[in-house]
């Protein structure tokens, strides 16, 4: 067992790439009947100039230091795109540290000015923690999401609520999983920094003994750097509405960030967010939710 938490996500990650790849993908024979979809130890290892036991050893998360050449020559032979280049580097450089003991595990706050801007801001607006707690929001995201008042803070979590079915709406959205990819490789991200952070565990954990879907999909060790994009979401009131959404780090906060959902101006988008911002039909949605 690996005694470094950033060793052992290192080697996960390598796995799951390793196993994404095929010998055609990289030149090389199938060999005929194989006992793994994916490229053999060895012929990574072959791929990126190492011996089988350096590979394997870095896969088991055991406690090695790979040089940054070694990383390149592993990235080169994965084919890894910048992004998880970036990370698989992240993930080496952390493990090379001691283990702190004294990592920072307190409450994620809002600041009372971001609380402030939420509130005048006239399009949908949340406040999300690093490791994807629903922290606040304003009466527009309320009135396109729903009232987080009905789930316990606990529950506040967006990965949570993307596998709660009565939160998704049956998860009849057209590109719900592209949605709850999105919020998984954020969650990557977040615990590339602290694979044991409490919260982080509790999610993962949860959803993995729960969730089959998940598990499939956070087997896959998607990493997302994602700062923009676009969802889908059905209103009663007024149908769908697609929406433009992008994540901002809250400034001199580290962790916490806003997501702002904004439609294409004169669209018919932007007409359904008029309507949802209409008193009538924010009389209607607080009549929905008190029934």
């Amino acid at each position: 067992m690996a005694s470094h938490p950033h060793a052992q996500e290192l080697g996960d990650f390598l796995r799951a790439r390793r196993g994404q790849l095929r010998p055609q993908d990289v030149g090389l024979e199938s060999g005929g009947k194989r006992k793994v979809s994916g490229l053999r130890r060895e012929e990574l290892a072959l791929l990126a100039g190492l011996s089988t036991d350096y590979y394997q050893r870095m896969e088991q998360g055991r406690e090695i230091r790979p040089s940054d050449d070694v990383l390149d020559a592993v990235a080169n032979a994965l084919g890894l795109d910048d992004k998880d280049r970036r990370h698989l580097f992240k993930l080496a450089r952390a493990a090379r540290r001691p283990v702190h003991s004294t990592a920072n595990h307190d409450r994620e706050v809002v600041p009372d000015s971001t609380r402030r801007l939420l509130r005048v801001m006239t399009t949908p607006a949340i406040v999300l923690g690093r490791y994807l707690d629903l922290l606040d929001w304003n009466p527009l995201a309320e009135m396109m999401l729903g009232s987080p008042d009905r789930y316990p803070t606990d529950r506040l979590n967006m990965l949570l609520l993307m596998f709660d079915s009565t939160f998704t709406d049956q998860r009849t959205c057209p590109n719900w999983e592209n949605q709850a990819l999105n919020y998984m490789g954020m969650m990557r991200r977040a615990i590339a920094y602290d694979p044991t952070h409490p919260r982080a565990t509790a999610v993962v954990g949860e959803l993995s003994i729960r969730s089959a879907e998940f598990r499939r999909l956070w087997a896959r060790h998607d990493v997302r750097e994602t700062v923009s994009g676009t969802n889908t979401f059905r209103i009663p009131e007024i149908g769908k509405i697609a929406m433009y959404w992008d994540a901002y780090p809250l400034p001199g906060c580290p962790g916490p960030f806003m997501l702002i959902f904004t439609a294409e101006p004169g669209s018919a988008d932007a007409i359904q967010l008029q309507l949802l911002a209409s008193p009538h039909t924010a009389q209607q949605s607080a009549i929905k939710v008190a029934e």
